[in-house]
């Protein structure tokens, strides 16, 4: 495993961590300020999200790279099926909007959240499928943009709504059944902590299917699943023996924060959790 102790340059924000993904939240620091307060902790990359970014996503990913900075990555697409995805004509242009961005970023990755069960048909199987076709169709749009698209199981908690697609295992099958280079995975610890055959199916992806790593906690009493994630080793996940098995099949790449807590770490002082943020990474991860 690497050693973070000494050296972090793994370490990757989102921006979410200072509540930059929902309205309302964090403390509204500029792009800028979040650029300059990561480089200056050593910080070696940072995902943004869409609504930060608007018409400036050139100058943000030149901005970010002048400050020895990688952008690892953009959230998200649009929900693609179920009851939070746009009429299908507007997913798709919103799509193939959110690919140009991550493009223009030169994000490492674009994070795909493909959206609940399809209503009316009761079914994960029917609606994954649904999820294939329209991933198919849009791959190609997306290698020629040079961006990989990074989908992300969610916990089997939001199955209903935000992710038909709720364990590594269908992710893989996804990638297989898809069957395109620039689809990949993106691991978040939130989501996949729970699940004891996560190490085999890390193997089934392999390195070159392994977009991402995110780095939070689930916390034992969460009061909120979708708004209450814990800080790196407040919770109840192995989160060094969930690196391990990342990084035996040869992941090496960063380790996004990404903690979602609109009643703690959106209320504090950006500076004190991105000062937390790189001592439970050098620690805990």
């Amino acid at each position: 495993m690497r050693d973070f102790a000494r050296d972090h340059s793994a370490l990757a924000l989102n921006t979410a961590t200072l509540g930059h993904n929902v309205d309302g939240h964090g403390a509204g620091w500029s792009t800028e300020r979040v650029i300059d307060a990561c480089a200056e902790r050593g910080f070696g990359a940072i995902t943004y999200w869409r609504r930060e970014i608007g018409a400036r996503a050139v100058a943000i990913g030149e901005r970010t790279r002048s400050a020895g900075l990688v952008v690892s990555g953009l959230c998200r697409s649009p929900f693609l099926v179920g009851p939070l995805a746009p009429p299908r004509q507007a997913m798709l242009d919103d799509f193939h909007a959110s690919i140009d961005m991550a493009a223009d970023l030169q994000a490492a990755c674009l994070t795909i959240c493909v959206g609940g069960v399809v209503e009316g048909t009761h079914s994960m199987v029917e609606s994954l499928k649904q999820v294939a076709e329209i991933i198919a169709g849009v791959a190609p749009y997306a290698a020629m943009a040079g961006v990989k698209l990074a989908l992300e199981p969610l916990h089997p908690v939001y199955g209903g709504n935000r992710s038909c697609l709720v364990t590594l295992r269908d992710a893989v099958d996804l990638c297989e059944t898809i069957g395109h280079p620039t689809v990949a995975i993106a691991v978040d610890v939130y989501h996949v902590w729970w699940d004891l055959t996560l190490g085999a199916e890390l193997k089934r992806a392999g390195a070159s299917r392994l977009a991402g790593y995110h780095l939070c906690d689930w916390l034992a009493d969460t009061s909120d699943v979708l708004l209450d994630r814990g800080m790196m080793g407040d919770g109840v996940a192995d989160l060094k023996g969930l690196r391990r098995a990342i990084e035996e099949v040869g992941y090496n790449g960063h380790c996004e924060v990404e903690v979602f807590s609109a009643n703690n770490w959106w209320k504090r002082d950006p500076n004190e959790v991105l000062d937390i943020c790189v001592e439970r990474f050098r620690t805990v991860c």
